[in-house]
């Protein structure tokens, strides 16, 4: 039998087939649920991401997916999707079995012969072209219909930057696009966990210095090291859950990438305790500017 998974659904809640290939677009490695033919899986487990666009997609995206009379579970926190799980997937025509679990919600469902509203759910959460944003993005990525004010904040100090860099947690692109537009940059490697956003800004920053790369920088990166500077917007969310943790392990990372002399520049919400990793990873630190509940670090390695 041919089963996926996309996500980590609670394996306490939900039984995932020993040979479930994994597709979530958060997962570096992962197979692509888009590039799975129609009709082609038996069964698939979807632990839902929480915006709506982009859990419909996702939904739309399995039932494409799974051969007439697969096999479809879908799991949610009941405050982060869960309570919708029903009535989106009876939507598509399914006749669903609900349970609650552990402020979950579990949904079972058989594709049906005949699923309606595929093709609209796709082409809503699929990759396009925000009017806000002005770049290619996609339901699911970092601010992705509408310019961050901390990037843009970020992005008033990133002159003065030379030699070869990195874009932490790069999103669509945007402060590549910055970083980028000086001469003295001579290479850039963009780097995110999300399959989605490396794929946007592959498009956005058409650029011949740019290098991508799908990573989970809280594990090593060794292809990047020595680099002259990093720049980065830290998230400090994982699963929809605050974890300030995340934002820590990036400053880690970029100070482990860095030649000494290299400058690391970044921004964050005023709120989250930053200053003291810098601290310990770098030999100076200071504050370029706050503003709008903002603030732009700057730490360098002498």
């Amino acid at each position: 039998m041919a089963s996926a998974v996309y996500g980590a659904p609670p394996p306490a809640l939900v039984t995932i087939p020993k040979d479930a290939r994994q597709v979530s677009p958060l997962v570096p490695g992962a197979s692509t649920l888009e590039e799975a033919p129609a009709a082609s899986l038996d069964s698939l487990v979807v632990a839902a991401p929480p915006g709506a666009i982009e859990r419909r997609y996702v939904l739309a995206q399995a039932l494409r997916a799974l051969k007439p009379g697969g096999e479809l579970t879908a799991i949610a926190p009941k405050d982060k999707g869960g309570m919708r799980l029903r009535k989106e997937l009876a939507a598509f025509g399914c006749t669903v079995s609900e349970q609650s679990l552990r402020h979950q919600r579990l949904c079972a469902c058989l594709r049906p012969a005949a699923p309606i509203g595929l093709e609209a759910a796709i082409a809503e959460g699929g990759q396009q072209t925000p009017p806000r944003l002005g770049l290619v993005s996609q339901p699911g990525v970092f601010s992705w219909d509408r310019p961050d004010p901390g990037s843009q904040l970020l992005a008033a100090h990133l002159g003065g930057l030379a030699g070869a860099g990195a874009d932490l947690g790069c999103g669509v692109g945007v402060l590549a696009l910055s970083v980028l537009a000086s001469p003295k940059v001579t290479a850039l490697t963009l780097v995110d966990i999300d399959r989605r956003a490396i794929e946007a800004a592959r498009r956005n920053v058409a650029d011949p210095r740019a290098a991508f790369l799908q990573a989970d920088l809280r594990e090593p990166a060794p292809s990047l090291a020595g680099l002259d500077f990093v720049v980065m917007n830290p998230p400090f969310h994982d699963g929809g859950e605050e974890d300030r943790g995340l934002g820590q392990a990036f400053i880690r990372r970029a100070a482990a990438m860095m030649r000494r002399g290299a400058v690391l520049r970044l921004v964050a919400n005023i709120g989250l305790p930053y200053e003291a990793t810098l601290a310990e990873a770098f030999d100076q630190a200071r504050r370029l500017e706050q503003a709008g509940g903002y603030k732009v670090l700057e730490a360098r390695r002498i």
